[in-house]
């Protein structure tokens, strides 16, 4: 299933992403950010399961900001697989 987030605290707005299962796949960044970061990102994490990319990538934070985009896509993939389960 297709999913969006607007981030907070980032300069990349909004995700996109599909969750298949647990199985992270076609993530985009929308609305700027570092164009580097938001092209490796997609590709780091494709095919990986929420809780690969949670160990990976949460808790990164982008200066003062208290988050980055990197953690603002682990917040977005664990509420896209929480409301996933309570559908199935």
């Amino acid at each position: 299933m297709k999913y969006s987030f607007e981030t907070e605290n980032t300069c990349s707005k909004v995700i996109e992403f599909e969750l298949k299962g647990n199985i992270v796949t076609n993530v985009k960044f929308l609305g700027g950010g570092c164009p580097g970061n938001l092209q490796a990102l997609p590709r780091l994490v494709e095919g990986m399961t929420v809780e690969e990319i949670k160990k990976r990538i949460g808790g990164i934070i982008c200066g003062t900001r208290g988050t980055s985009c990197a953690d603002q896509l682990v917040k977005a993939i664990e509420k896209a697989y929480e409301e996933s389960k309570k559908t199935a």
